[in-house]
């Protein structure tokens, strides 16, 4: 009888094993398949999202913000940031810079569109289109602020002076440390070399040639010695707009040969993208209008995005909407 008891008494400790290291296994199982979702922020309206891998090891997006209740595009205000060190868990650092913040902007404010963010010699510099009168579209301006912190204490410095008034600011470190400016809007785009105080054009800025159907939302990384330069383009058909397509060159400043689209139309009016790596892995970043279903109440979005052998990019298809982001 003792022998039989020790045999179930020992059974059940094995059986009591196995059930735990199983639960473990379940556990790590469930980590592992968690992923990011869309949007990636969802307790405010965000867009046209500006990504940036800083020497911290973070990801950080610097977003425009739509304002409910909407009115088109023109009370877009206050500057966000977000970051994150595993694209599942984000970290809103809260507003950087606001209308009422720009010395030389235009006096109702508003009118604080797609921005962008550069890093050189310990000091982080924020770029953003601003009107500086009422007649906001012959009026804008390339503002520039700057701080030591990738995510506050952001002071408004003044704006690049010489430029033509347009939006949409990309500003492109190379490997060798020269920054080029890129803009453009209503079918232009340019670009050219800044100086090291990252405030002044070196030189002319000259119009980006080889560009099929730019609109606006210029972006330039580099891959593998190669440059690409990626925007939104004029595509208007059955109320979709905005494919984002890109171009490629072996010079920052081209002449570029266009690619192709990477992106078809979201279900926002507009679109304007972002493409940067992070811990080995390419991502695409865009906004859409799933979380209003109002084209001027966007929300920014990430899914990653994948080259051919030949250095071509894959189509990059956006993952459903679900609100169930975990902070």
């Amino acid at each position: 009888m003792m022998k039989s008891d020790q045999f179930f008494n020992s059974t059940m400790k094995a059986f009591k094993r196995v059930m735990l290291a199983l639960a473990i296994t379940v556990g790590i199982s469930s980590t592992a398949v968690k992923a990011q979702t869309n949007p990636f922020i969802t307790d405010m309206y965000t867009a046209d999202p500006s990504a940036h891998v800083w020497k911290d090891g973070r990801l950080y997006v610097y977003a425009s913000h739509d304002i409910a209740p909407p009115r088109g595009c023109d009370l877009m205000d206050q500057y966000h940031v977000f970051s994150t060190n595993d694209m599942i868990h984000w970290k809103d650092h809260g507003e950087i810079l606001r209308a009422s913040q720009v010395p030389w902007g235009r006096k109702d404010g508003g009118f604080m569109w797609a921005p962008d963010c550069a890093y050189k010699n310990g000091t982080y510099y924020f770029y953003f289109p601003h009107p500086s009168g009422d007649q906001w579209n012959t009026t804008w301006k390339i503002g520039v602020a700057t701080s030591k912190k990738p995510a506050s204490d952001f002071k408004v410095q003044g704006y690049i002076k010489g430029l033509e008034s347009m939006i949409d600011p990309c500003v492109f470190v190379d490997d060798d440390g020269q920054a080029y400016l890129y803009y453009g809007g209503g079918g232009t785009c340019k670009g050219g070399k800044l100086q090291d105080n990252m405030m002044e054009v070196d030189g002319e800025m000259k119009r980006m040639e080889g560009l099929e159907d730019f609109h606006e939302a210029s972006w330039v990384h580099k891959r593998n010695g190669i440059y690409y330069l990626s925007y939104s383009d004029n595509h208007n058909v059955d109320g979709k707009h905005n494919r984002m397509r890109y171009a490629t060159s072996k010079s920052p400043l081209g002449p570029w040969t266009s690619q192709g689209i990477y992106m078809d139309p979201t279900d926002s009016y507009t679109n304007h993208g972002s493409i940067v790596e992070y811990k080995g892995q390419w991502y695409s970043f865009y906004h859409t209008s799933a979380l209003s279903h109002h084209d001027w109440l966007r929300s920014i979005c990430v899914d990653k995005l994948y080259y051919n052998p030949d250095g071509t990019i894959q189509k990059v298809i956006p993952t459903p909407a679900t609100t169930d982001v975990q902070k």
